[in-house]
């Protein structure tokens, strides 16, 4: 998500959204908060079924999700710390808060409502934007599934959850277009991804993106929702080594009609 020294961030440095690519909790600082509702207790357990039928109706569920998830409002907060270059401690951070909007045709206005900070050892670009909207987060929905190759990993216990693991990766790679590669974990009672965690493919050495994972939360009683996405790494790029840190929360999700309009206030 980070590339060279030489220009400055893009102001837009956020469309983030998420989506994908998630009761886990926001942070490790929030966790516990959410309990499945009745309903989401009462949705029938995937315990006996096939890692295909496994995968048939956990991207069911995240084709619902989607496109419950276009019709909320949220707040979107980045912070990210550039934490040394070339084993050089640094202290540039940046914050951007905004609000996310979407439309009736499904696109999406970012309002940007705050911006503190600056970062001056590295630049976004476009890829940057490409990879915060649209991979992560990560939803893997029943038009997206046939572009990659799952395989089933065994389960595993996330925060109280029971989940069923899978890796993830493309079939292939076109041009001009990023794609998921690692991992999700699916909840064994829901059937709905819980969190992700892998990085953005293909990647170059001028224009490289950091692993990230991405956890959800119920929202509405009903919906998995991204409320947390986290990346930590070391980025080797062709003229230097840089440590960043970014952490990206979504909250005050607000459902709205065809005609609502939402309004923040300021954060303070």
């Amino acid at each position: 998500m980070i590339i060279s020294r030489k220009s400055e961030i893009l102001a837009v440095l956020l469309l983030l959204a998420l989506f994908g690519g998630q009761a886990l909790s926001q942070s490790p600082e929030k966790q516990n908060q959410t309990t499945p509702s009745s309903s989401s207790q009462q949705t029938t357990s995937g315990k006996d079924l096939t890692p295909d039928e496994i995968i048939k109706a956990f991207s069911a569920k995240e084709t619902e999700f989607y496109e419950a998830w276009i019709q909320y409002a949220y707040r979107q907060t980045l912070e990210c710390h550039i934490i040394s270059v070339n084993n050089v401690p640094s202290y540039e951070r940046l914050t951007i808060v905004s609000d996310i909007i979407f439309h009736d045709d499904g696109t999406r206005e970012v309002r940007m409502v705050d911006r503190r900070g600056a970062l001056r050892s590295v630049r976004f670009t476009k890829e940057d934007e490409e990879v915060i909207n649209n991979i992560q987060p990560f939803a893997l929905t029943t038009k997206d599934l046939p572009l990659y190759n799952l395989k089933y990993g065994g389960r595993e216990r996330i925060d109280e959850l029971d989940c069923y693991v899978f890796t993830v990766k493309p079939k292939e790679i076109k041009k001009d277009r990023f794609y998921f590669e690692g991992s999700i974990w699916v909840d064994d009672q829901d059937l709905q991804i819980v969190m992700t965690r892998g990085k953005p493919v293909p990647q170059k050495n001028d224009n490289l993106f950091p692993d990230f994972e991405t956890r959800r939360e119920i929202i509405d009683g009903k919906y998995w929702f991204p409320t947390w996405t986290h990346a930590d790494s070391l980025l080797n790029f062709s003229d230097q080594k840089v440590k960043v840190e970014e952490t990206i929360t979504y909250e005050n999700f607000k459902r709205f009609g065809a005609k609502a309009r939402i309004e923040y206030e300021n954060p303070k």
